[in-house]
């Protein structure tokens, strides 16, 4: 059961399998593309689907605190800090020298990187998952909030903190209206 509703095991399946497919179309937009509002909104898609593999891992705090810090504040953020920035284009590389160099350097860098991660997930000793000690009631959140995750609540208000100034470091210069 799963909160108080029968759901099968091929359901809960396919729903994990687009949380992960969510996941990792958001970053693959949020690094293939070249716009950066492109890349912010993969990034948001990115982060939505992490909040579903947090509910997964049993952890329904974590995945409301990814949707509302990073969704709504940090892509938020940068989106603003990105509509007043100055809307000039990088000059481009007149030659395109060292393009393919350095394209093949992270191609091998992500494989290996890849590698090692599946190694360690197949291999690495898997701990039994912890047994659930609250109901999930946001009552129940509020307590566990502003007793035990205290610091991982200032924690996260202090990525917003960084957030918002460096918007406004990026935003203090304005526009230039010529």
């Amino acid at each position: 059961m799963n909160g108080g509703f029968p759901v099968s095991s091929a359901v809960l399946t396919v729903i994990f399998l687009v949380a992960l497919a969510t996941t990792v179309a958001g970053a693959l937009i949020a690094v293939l593309t070249t716009r950066i509002i492109r890349s912010v909104c993969g990034l948001a898609l990115c982060c939505i689907g992490l909040s579903g593999l947090y509910y997964f891992l049993h952890s329904p705090f974590l995945a409301l605190m990814q949707i509302l810090i990073y969704v709504g504040a940090v892509c938020i953020t940068i989106v603003f800090a990105v509509m007043l920035a100055e809307p000039d284009e990088p000059a481009a590389d007149p030659q395109g020298a060292g393009s393919g160099g350095w394209l093949a350097i992270s191609l091998v860098a992500g494989a290996g990187a890849f590698v090692a991660a599946a190694w360690l997930a197949i291999q690495g000793p898997w701990a039994p998952p912890a047994a659930r000690t609250g109901d999930g009631s946001l009552w129940a959140i509020g307590v566990q909030l502003l007793t035990r995750y205290s610091l991982a609540f200032e924690v996260i208000s202090l990525v917003l903190l960084v957030a918002i100034v460096g918007a406004l470091a990026i935003a203090r210069g304005g526009r230039d209206h010529r």
